[in-house]
């Protein structure tokens, strides 16, 4: 069976310790937009073929879950998975765990292709379009993550 991909690895900082004594929510936040930036440019779209093609990639809803907390030190590592895409859009989920593998906190995330010529969404360069569709029948096979669709609520 397919895996999810591992996009990341980042260590807590004594910045991100909060007077909780557990890495802050912005910090989750933080490694979490750090992660879909590392995944982003292993799409074929780092910064030169970002300015290359005047495309970017915008996240236009994210959803958080904390799991577990995370202390001072840690090694976090972050996977990727892509729940759906079409022509100019992805549905993401990042799953980050500590060092004994276990799961802290999840980021589902909405993300949009844009032209940055022209301001507006647009389709995936050819070449980022296929690399996506091979992500795509990659995950396809995986179970939902526990936390995917979820809403807030009582």
């Amino acid at each position: 069976m397919a895996q999810s991909s591992l996009i990341h690895k980042e260590r807590v900082v004594s910045e991100w310790v909060d007077y909780n004594g557990h890495m802050n929510d912005a910090a989750y936040a933080k490694v979490f937009s750090q992660a879909a930036d590392s995944f982003i440019d292993s799409l074929g779209l780092d910064e030169t073929a970002r300015s290359r093609c005047n495309y970017t990639i915008f996240t236009l809803e994210t959803h958080l879950c904390y799991l577990k907390e995370v202390h001072e030190h840690e090694k976090l590592s972050i996977e990727f998975r892509l729940l759906d895409s079409d022509a100019k859009r992805l549905h993401t989920f990042l799953s980050m765990t500590n060092s004994a593998e276990e799961l802290v906190a999840t980021s589902e995330q909405m993300w949009m292709g844009m032209d940055t010529a022209k301001g507006k969404p647009a389709p995936f360069p050819q070449a980022v379009g296929e690399t996506i569709e091979e992500l795509s029948v990659l995950h396809k096979e995986l179970p939902m993550p526990k936390q995917a669709g979820r809403r807030i609520g009582f």
